[in-house]
């Protein structure tokens, strides 16, 4: 209790927003209350005419002296579970990074073997924990749907720019249940829990995931899902180990300008080019600037600059967005973290840097067999052009490319499309 009280102190000295500082004083109230049952008080001193003193009679005839303090046996337990309630909701709310620590030091988190604190309340169906990777970095993940040992499908999911192994993957539990799939989710270097590699590259990205199915020993072939920029990743994967995948989504995948292949009348003209360049441009040698800029005041959150643009998201994409959680990356708050920026500023130099191999030049890796790979693209994709995504489809005719109409960069979103997505990776011949 004395450490429980010392961290309850920490935490009403550390500015908050409203809504924690509300969680914090019930928490105070709880943990102090002083009043036990019918105005009974706990002493801090010990006054014996305050504690109950019974003796217990022994097997041998002897007997045993003893006190009772603190709450009462039956009040404890009940107690604890509504502590462990507002720890939960503290998880919850976004944090200063002091606040997230002494939570967790509060919590007794176990970092590298133990289980977190889940922000969602069914704990039986999420486990949050990190790995630790060869080069001394941690890697956290989820890991969601079945159980592992009865699944008959492994997908590792890879999140796109600005999110986390939280991202919104609708699959419902019928289906998951239906098909048999145990899913990991895992923050990819220098994102969410995850530590940033200084040394990261394409390949790096690939061999994170294969360590990563290698210490939760998933088997020797598993299935990957790329969400947008989480296609890089999945990419590499099928340039570096393609004998390790039984097959490969890849969701809205991003287009490198650089790419080799790419014929020139096709990025010539796109709107989007000369952005990414320049904000890939400011990202390698001018990052302080550009963090200057978008934590000014006077600039309306990237999170709704971003949601609310059409440049970027089409008039289905806008409506899908109201009903999902914000990017959690792109909040001012965070973006004035440092090491949230520079992390983005890294993914952003990365998916749009000179990769170490060009992905339409990749060569079927089962020549005798018809493979499960799939490009799935939504044809107002404002992000993503559909005529660079139709290129790289017809240079590599053995994956199966998919086009939906009336649908713009959030087709993952869209109803049933997570279902048909994941039945034709899992069930189509």
């Amino acid at each position: 209790m004395k450490r429980t009280s010392h961290y309850l102190k920490l935490l009403t000295l550390i500015p908050q927003v409203h809504q924690t500082q509300q969680i914090c004083k019930r928490l105070c109230h709880l943990v102090f209350q002083t009043k036990i049952q019918e105005g009974t008080q706990s002493s801090t001193n010990h006054d014996d005419s305050k504690e109950v003193l019974p003796r217990i009679r022994l097997r041998d005839g002897g007997h045993l002296a003893c006190i009772e303090r603190g709450f009462p046996k039956d009040k404890a337990k009940y107690k604890m579970k509504r502590i462990s309630h507002y720890l939960k909701l503290l998880t919850l709310i976004p944090q200063v990074r002091q606040t997230q620590k002494i939570c967790k030091s509060f919590c007794n988190i176990k970092v590298h073997e133990g289980t977190h604190i889940s922000p969602n309340h069914d704990d039986s169906k999420e486990i949050l924990t990190r790995i630790r990777l060869r080069d001394g970095r941690h890697l956290a993940y989820i890991e969601r749907g079945v159980p592992k040992d009865k699944a008959k499908y492994k997908i590792i999911i890879v999140h796109g720019f600005g999110s986390t192994k939280r991202m919104h993957f609708p699959a419902t539990q019928g289906l998951i249940e239906e098909l048999g799939i145990y899913f990991v989710q895992y923050d990819r270097a220098g994102c969410g829990e995850s530590d940033p590699n200084p040394k990261r590259s394409m390949k790096s990205e690939a061999l994170d995931i294969q360590e990563l199915a290698d210490q939760l020993q998933i088997g020797e072939q598993f299935y990957v899902i790329g969400i947008s920029m989480g296609s890089c990743a999945t990419w590499s994967c099928l340039n570096y180990f393609p004998h390790r995948l039984a097959g490969l989504a890849l969701v809205s995948p991003i287009i490198n300008y650089n790419w080799p292949s790419l014929p020139r009348s096709l990025i010539r003209d796109d709107y989007r080019r000369k952005p990414v360049l320049w904000t890939r441009w400011l990202a390698n040698y001018c990052p302080r600037l550009l963090h200057r800029y978008v934590t000014q005041n006077w600039l309306q959150s990237a999170t709704i600059a971003v949601e609310k643009n059409p440049a970027f998201f089409s008039k289905n994409d806008i409506d899908i967005l109201k009903t999902l959680p914000k990017f959690p990356m792109f909040t001012k708050d965070k973006l004035r973290e440092r090491a949230v920026f520079y992390a983005l500023c890294d993914d952003w130099r990365l998916a749009f840097g000179k990769w170490e191999f060009d992905p339409v030049k990749i060569r079927n890796p089962f020549p005798h067999k018809r493979s499960s790979f799939h490009i799935w693209q939504g044809y107002e994709d404002k992000v993503v052009p559909f005529e660079l995504q139709r290129f790289v489809s017809w240079q590599l005719p053995w994956i199966q490319y998919h086009e939906v109409p009336n649908s713009g960069h959030l087709i993952l979103c869209y109803k049933g499309m997570c279902e048909a997505i994941l039945r034709a990776l899992l069930l189509e011949p």
